[in-house]
């Protein structure tokens, strides 16, 4: 058994980037942990804000996951300005990337995890809490001597498809620039094949019922994936892509994230 813990920014990502993944490894007979480095709230927290947590959780019993856990930062939110720290917790932009990778390497030392998912360089989309992610997991699975991480991401050209279909469903996507969003493909050493597993995903995006309910580009996306029926949904997500750091792309994607690229 291998134990597999993946690190995100907000309680959702996990649903969309790896949740597959998950899911499959889960199945599989592997332990699977969810780390999040953000409870997704912008303010103090109350019993009514932690329920995005209690919402991450629904969703990862629905991947099968065994366990989760907050390194206890705030959202530090996506736009020009960083907002003030919380009076009970800091933005995650703002903690020592040590400081947080310290955390997350505590985690992975007890989990004696031999694979970390992270994010891509990019941060995917480039949200800051995305960015830092890299950096705080990169730096993690060294000081706990992790052997291998997996940065999830999305081949550029899939992105812009992605992109310019849903402005043609009228959904609002922000200007961005796409050469500079997830990763070419090129880069990317492995494809995983999900199929199997659109059930659980669609059960793990519906978990997030406050953020589906609530606007913004995941909400959006999040109601036309829970309207598709579920063998239409696993056509629609097919894939989930990683690039093993260290390890040079062949051209040729793996098809397990069990098995290491060249390197």
């Amino acid at each position: 058994m291998v134990t597999v813990v993946a690190f995100h920014a907000h309680p959702d990502d996990e649903t969309l980037l790896t949740g597959g993944t998950l899911a499959a490894a889960a199945a599989a007979g592997h332990r699977t942990v969810i780390v999040v480095a953000t409870d997704g709230h912008m303010a103090a927290l109350d019993g009514r804000k932690a329920l995005r947590l209690t919402e991450l959780e629904a969703s990862a019993a629905a991947l099968g996951v065994a366990r989760v856990v907050h390194l206890g930062y705030a959202d530090s939110g996506h736009g020009a300005v960083l907002f003030a720290d919380p009076p009970d917790r800091v933005r995650f932009l703002r903690a020592e990337v040590d400081e947080a990778a310290e955390r997350l390497a505590a985690i992975l030392r007890e989990e004696n995890a031999e694979i970390l998912l992270s994010y891509d360089r990019n941060g995917g989309y480039g949200h800051r809490d995305h960015v830092r992610v890299h950096e705080v997991g990169t730096r993690a699975a060294e000081l706990a001597g992790v052997p291998r991480v997996l940065d999830a991401t999305m081949p550029r050209e899939n992105v812009a498809r992605i992109v310019r279909f849903l402005q043609l469903l009228r959904v609002r996507v922000g200007p961005s620039v796409l050469g500079s969003l997830y990763s070419s493909g090129s880069e990317i050493t492995h494809r995983i094949d999900v199929r199997a597993y659109a059930a659980q995903r669609k059960a793990a995006v519906a978990a997030h019922r406050s953020t589906v309910e609530g606007s913004g580009t995941f909400a959006a996306l999040a109601k036309i994936l829970l309207r598709l029926p579920t063998p239409i949904l696993g056509r629609v997500m097919h894939w989930e892509w990683y690039i093993e750091e260290g390890a040079a792309p062949t051209g040729d994607p793996l098809g397990d994230i069990f098995v290491p690229a060249g390197r």
